[in-house]
């Protein structure tokens, strides 16, 4: 992976995480006012935002930060 493809990489992840976070509490903003619970949507619906973001960085990035195998490793040999 190039520098470049790391950087675009990086601004993906940072795009996901935003849109996730803005996202939950738009919607926990909205249902809050037409169901008048305020604040209890607001906050249920951030918190489900965060944890979707913070799931969905850590597939995108788990790839990239485990160790290579190495040849015949994760395979038993008879």
């Amino acid at each position: 992976m190039t520098g470049r493809d790391f950087v675009f990489k990086l601004l993906g992840v940072g795009w996901f995480v935003a849109i996730c976070i803005v996202g939950g509490a738009v919607i926990g903003i909205l249902l809050d006012k037409w169901l008048d619970t305020e604040p209890a949507l607001s906050l249920v619906f951030l918190t489900l935002g965060t944890f979707l973001a913070l799931y969905g960085v850590w597939r995108m990035l788990a790839p990239g930060v485990q160790k290579p195998k190495k040849p015949g490793q994760g395979k038993e040999s008879n």
